[in-house]
This record gives structure tokens, sequence and C-alpha cells, in this order.
């Protein structure tokens, strides 16, 4: 039984109000939640779950609401074509508080820009907590946005990943409709 622990102010968000956080999670994935609100341990029971991949999923839920999302966006990792994915700041600039404190402040950006231009861009979800980064989305988008965080990491100018992200547009777009935006302006 996979058993994760989670921030203990984020407990509150998994349960949700009376139950419906614990509730849907575990109507649309079959697994049964059992959260320690004391420690923050949270086992899961994936038993009854048949899919093996629908049970990893079931975690990255669990581990996403942990880093920040919000419940509905971290829902959205049980369907087929969504996956989460965590970066550790700390791998990248070693152990400093100060430093995890200036990429944090970085990734963030003024006002949260930099943060929702990854997300408009590369079409995902990001959160910004503690020492680590995740991000929601389709795998061709997630490493879009992997990319751009990384290139942050690697201490690249903002504009030079604004760049590369309004670069990354157009083969967006060709994944999910199949054709060129220029090929659609000539029809």
């Amino acid at each position: 039984m996979p058993s994760i622990k989670i921030p203990k102010n984020r407990i509150g968000v998994l349960i949700g109000k009376d139950g419906k956080v614990k509730e849907k999670i575990e109507e649309e994935s079959g697994a049964k939640l059992d959260i320690d609100s004391n420690s923050g341990q949270v086992d899961i029971d994936v038993r009854d779950i048949e899919d093996p991949i629908l049970s990893l999923k079931v975690e990255d839920v669990v581990k996403a609401i942990g880093r920040g999302f919000n419940p509905e966006k971290a829902m959205e990792i049980l369907n087929d074509n969504t996956d989460l994915d965590i970066i550790d700041i700390r791998d990248w600039v070693g152990k400093s508080s100060n430093a995890v404190r200036r990429m944090r402040g970085r990734l963030i950006g003024r006002d949260g820009r930099t943060r929702e231009l990854i997300e408009e861009l590369s079409e995902t979800y990001v959160s910004i907590k503690g020492n680590t980064v995740g991000v929601i989305g389709q795998p061709f988008k997630l490493q879009i946005a992997r990319r751009a965080i990384e290139m942050i990491l690697e201490g690249k100018e903002h504009t030079t990943v604004y760049k590369y992200l309004e670069g990354k547009r157009e083969d967006i777009k060709i994944r999910d409709t199949g054709f060129r935006i220029n090929e659609i302006s000539k029809k």
C-alpha cells in the first residue's frame, strides 16, 4: 500500500470541506485514502484498482495537492494524457536556503508573472512550493514547461526563456490540431 507524507497545512485541502475532495478522489479512482491529520501521512489503498497506471496517478494527485496545487487541477492527473512532474530546486542550486529562495523568486517572477507565462505559453499548471516546482500537463507540454524551468534554474535571462516558450507555441498548436498556424490562415 503506497504511503505519502504531505505538509500538515495541506491536509485540510486534501480532505476538503465536509470531506468532499477526499470523497471525489476515492470515487473517481477507486482508491481509499487513510489520512493522518497529525502526521500528514496519507496511506493509499489501491487494491480495488485494476489499472496499475491509475494506481500511480492517484499517488500523483495526492503529491500534487501536497505540493500546492488546488484539487481541481490535481484531479486532472487522473486523465490518461496528463502527468505530474516535480523538479527539486536543490538539484540545481545546492542546499543553501538563500540560493533556493532566490531561485524560487526567479521562477515566480515579479507579481507571479514568470510562473503565469510558463503556464500560459506551455498550457500547463505550475506550483512553486518549498524546494520544489510541480508541473501538471500533457507530456509534450510538460516537457516544454520543464525545459523553461530548467533554463531559469541554469541562470538564463527571463527574455530568453520567454522567447523559447513563444517559439514552442506553434509546436503545441500543431500537436493539438494537426495543422500549422499559417496553414489555417490560408484556408
